[in-house]
């Protein structure tokens, strides 16, 4: 037994040895990152040194210059930003903390300013005679008054948080409160700077350097680094809300996804990578649920990132007929297959470029050159678009049974119609690939399951408008510096736009969450949630 006792002690001590040199690795490894970050940020600042020194040496150069200058900028931006995060994971790990047409104008009514607005009153000076006989024996017997809306630019001011020492005159102790917490680690910005910062850079996509820029003519001085060193650690503190976000999206029963463009900096160019989202959007069929939107980003449009999107999810999956979601739906995927249910938004569009005699016109075509059968399609699937129009918001069951009643039998006629006049058609009419797109690896099954579910909604519309704003802003920001920036667009994004679902203001809400999350326990995060943050404020007001 002695011997037996002595080998269970002797392997129990090796195992705490070697768990401590997995922690101390850990940590090593944590540290290291960290380093290589910070080096990384520091040699990009000094290629932006020197091209700064060479284009004042010898003078304002080509545009191509300029453009340089711009794109090292941005990397230094992303740079900075992720030095930052790595640098505070390096702290955790070392302190063991987890944590139509032309047509005039109709100008409609003003309304009122909103009654929460100051007013400033200025009294025009009044007149000390009659201005018809010049008589002084005037009395006031009212007035009338020209309300103008004015702005008054952007104030800065610095808050002295001020912690008093007392001395105790028995045991001369020193006694002071403690020093307040901070959404950052380096405190000095406030949260309302934070938020202002991270909305015009996300929300807003104005890069860092303009931000800095602006700044500097109001009178405050703000480097790009040091602007880049808070975003990483605004990235770093909103993480656990970013997380919550997360596990509520993938707890939908459907949901909507898409993707869409973005230039990624690369060496002598830049290279196409994508930005996805899935919306979690149960309002179309009264599900109790709040909206939110999910971000990924990726250096390519490969298979693999809806794979590792969604790993562990089942559900419907509204999206295009991409083939790299095609394994999403195999009978062999664990937890099981995700019903794909296809968008009519996509197929109705392949037709309506067939016959949209507007955009004829605009291209200098005759108006009559356009398919009758693309036309008669459009028809049809906004007969059916109509339809879902007047059941939107309405319980499952309700919408289900609308459908069978009403849009089965068009959808029917539709699917007969579609497939006679494709057997009439050339291969290599645009008319028959629109129709290809409806009925090729049967996707027409997909097309149609919104007539076995209630839930699933007609369209993809929903991603779509969440990747709008993106889209729009890539004129401004025209690429992202590097993988790790995207990543860190695609996480801000998330608590962008899905404050935005919830009809809330993004700018207020990051302030609030930012000045909030540091006293906040784990258990009173779902609190800081746009949707519940809402109610909250609601109450508050009432109250």
């Amino acid at each position: 037994m002695s011997d037996g006792a002595s080998e269970i002690d002797r392997l129990r001590t090796e195992l705490a040895a070697s768990q401590a040199r997995a922690e101390a690795a850990e940590n090593a490894l944590a540290q290291a990152h960290a380093t290589v970050s910070c080096s990384e940020a520091m040699i990009k600042e000094l290629k932006l040194e020197i091209a700064k020194l060479r284009r004042e040496h010898y003078g304002k150069s080509s545009e191509r210059h300029s453009r340089l200058i711009d794109q090292l900028e941005l990397q230094l931006e992303e740079f900075e930003a992720a030095a930052t995060e790595d640098e505070i994971a390096a702290a955790k790990a070392s302190s063991g903390i987890t944590t139509v047409r032309t047509f005039t104008r109709r100008r409609p009514a003003r309304k009122p300013f909103p009654e929460h607005l100051p007013r400033e009153r200025v009294v025009v000076e009044a007149p000390a005679a009659c201005s018809c006989c010049g008589s002084s024996r005037i009395v006031k017997m009212g007035e009338d008054i020209t309300e103008t809306l004015e702005v008054i630019p952007r104030q800065w001011k610095v808050i002295q948080t001020v912690r008093e020492k007392f001395t105790c005159r028995d045991c001369e102790k020193i006694s002071q409160p403690p020093a307040p917490y901070h959404a950052t680690p380096r405190g000095w910005a406030g949260p309302n700077l934070l938020a202002t910062i991270l909305f015009e850079k996300f929300g807003q996509h104005q890069p860092l350097n303009r931000q800095a820029e602006r700044y500097a003519r109001e009178g405050v001085d703000l480097s790009l680094s040091t602007l880049a060193d808070q975003v990483g650690a605004c990235a770093a503190a909103l993480e656990p809300i970013h997380a919550l976000i997360k596990a509520h999206v993938l707890a939908a029963e459907r949901l909507h996804g898409d993707d869409t463009t973005v230039p990624l900096l690369a060496r002598g160019g830049t290279k196409t990578a994508r930005l996805w989202t899935y919306v979690r959007d149960d309002r179309p069929f009264a599900g109790g649920a709040p909206p939110a939107a999910l971000f990924h980003f990726s250096s390519d449009r490969e298979k693999v990132h809806p794979n590792r999107h969604l790993t562990g999810w089942q559900g419907i999956l509204q999206a295009d007929a991409y083939g790299g979601y095609n394994d999403l739906y195999r009978d062999g995927r664990e937890p099981g297959p995700i019903t794909s249910a296809l968008c009519w938004s996509h197929a109705r569009r392949k037709f309506f470029v067939l016959a949209d005699i507007a955009g004829n016109v605009r291209k200098g075509k005759p108006a009559h050159q356009i398919s009758p059968v693309a036309l008669e399609a459009v028809k049809r699937i906004d007969a059916i678009f109509d339809i879902e129009r007047g059941i939107n918001g309405m319980e499952a069951a309700a919408r289900l049974q609308a459908r069978r009643q009403l849009s089965a039998p068009l959808v029917g006629k539709l699917g007969d119609w579609l497939k006679a006049e494709h057997a009439q058609m050339s291969k290599h009419n645009p008319v028959a690939k629109a129709i290809n797109y409806m009925f090729e690896k049967d996707r027409w099954a997909a097309f149609t399951a919104f007539l076995e579910d209630g839930r699933i909604c007609l369209s993809n519309n929903a991603a779509e408008r969440a990747l709008r704003g993106i889209a729009l802003g890539r004129k401004a920001w025209l690429f992202a510096g590097s993988e790790r920036g995207g990543h860190r667009a695609a996480f801000m994004y998330t608590m962008i736009m899905t404050a935005k679902l919830n009809a809330i203001d993004p700018q207020a809400w990051l302030a609030d969450v930012l000045a909030h999350l540091p006293n906040t326990p784990l258990s009173r995060l779902p609190d800081l949630l746009p949707w519940n943050w809402r109610q909250n404020a609601a109450q508050q007001k009432a109250a």
